[in-house]
């Protein structure tokens, strides 16, 4: 059974679907064991806590160095044994690192079709922002390994959503979100969980 972090910044909603997930037997062989909040406001915390999860804050405005925030993180992470490290509207920036510590078992799930609206800048009501600008047709949301390069690590999961007429960036959102998010990165954690993904050439190859 692997030990799973998730790291959060806000309401929680993926974290959220990932604990659904896990109580309903859809995570094989992985168990989430901490929740790391970049702020102490993050309601995410309150849902770790009603599901009696370990949770804990390291937020990088407290540290004057990126090095002892670095330090603080892996730490915390080691002492926990943590295998697995799941970004869910994480909003602080990993380093080389913390990247390299934990190389190709930090994942993230970005809300867009990568390398479509993603890379420094894009994140949260942004991208949607950006697809709607563009008129694109289809949009969704990627799983994806994490590395120093921002939304540049090996796609694991990808699940396209139909960009309708009179959406506006809040509506794309909870779409992207309830139709590819809540479902691609549980179906993420458990391939990692289930040893079923294996990285070559920065490509994530999937076993049945």
């Amino acid at each position: 059974m692997l030990n799973i972090a998730v790291l959060v910044s806000g309401g929680g909603t993926n974290l959220q679907a990932l604990i659904d997930a896990q109580k309903n037997g859809d995570i094989k062989n992985g168990q989430i064991k901490l929740v790391v909040a970049s702020n102490d406001k993050a309601y995410a915390l309150e849902r770790a806590k009603q599901n009696n999860i370990a949770t804990c804050i390291i937020a990088r405005k407290t540290f004057d160095k990126q090095a002892d925030f670095d330090e603080k993180l892996i730490a915390t992470l080691k002492d926990h044994n943590i295998d697995l490290i799941v970004l869910a509207g994480y909003l602080s920036i990993l380093t080389k690192r913390v990247t390299d510590c934990f190389y190709n078992r930090i994942i993230n799930v970005h809300p867009a079709l990568i390398p479509s609206f993603c890379g420094a800048g894009y994140y949260g009501l942004k991208v949607h922002e950006a697809a709607l600008q563009y008129g694109v047709k289809l949009t969704g949301a990627t799983v994806h390994f994490v590395n120093e390069v921002a939304d540049g690590g090996a796609i694991i999961l990808q699940k396209a959503v139909a960009v309708e007429k009179g959406d506006t960036p809040e509506i794309l959102q909870k779409r992207v979100m309830e139709q590819a998010e809540w479902m691609i990165l549980p179906q993420a954690v458990s391939l990692f969980c289930e040893g079923k993904i294996k990285v070559v050439d920065n490509k994530a190859i999937l076993s049945e």
